[in-house]
């Protein structure tokens, strides 16, 4: 298994040293152009929530950001000391209605959902908020 880690405060500006690390380790890692766009994507969607949402656009708190891999799995780790979140709370979007409000944001969960293969909340040990963000390489099968 290997850790790679990134520390942010919780500033969007920040977002690009995020999508270069994450794009860049799933790059290496073996994913395609696109699957690490989505990667990428899916952990920016978090990160944002995460300063908008749990910190409230606070600029001075701590994101940490860990990629944890071994074989064919790439799990994104992102730890944060903010308000906690209940991903339960939010309801698969009915897409026809909220295109047709003309709706912005509030597509977070379920654009990470869709780009990963799990999204997972948790509360560490030591009481700081976890998203976890999972994808798994394609076996040759899967072509």
């Amino acid at each position: 298994m290997k850790t790679k880690h990134l520390h942010i405060l919780s500033e969007t500006e920040k977002l690009d040293l995020v999508r270069h690390f994450i794009h860049e380790a799933a790059r290496r890692f073996g994913f395609d152009e696109e699957s690490a766009s989505k990667i990428m994507l899916a952990v920016d969607e978090a990160c944002t929530n995460v300063i908008k949402h749990s910190y409230e656009n606070a600029p001075t708190k701590g994101i940490d950001i860990d990629i944890v891999t071994n074989e064919k799995r790439f799990e994104i780790v992102i730890t944060h000391e903010g308000k906690p979140f209940d991903p339960d709370s939010i309801k698969t979007p009915d897409m026809k209605k909220y295109l047709s409000q003309f709706r912005r944001g509030g597509l977070g969960i379920h654009l990470m959902r869709s780009l990963m293969d799990k999204v997972e909340y948790r509360t560490s040990r030591d009481r700081r908020s976890e998203v976890h963000l999972v994808k798994f390489l394609p076996t040759n099968s899967d072509h």
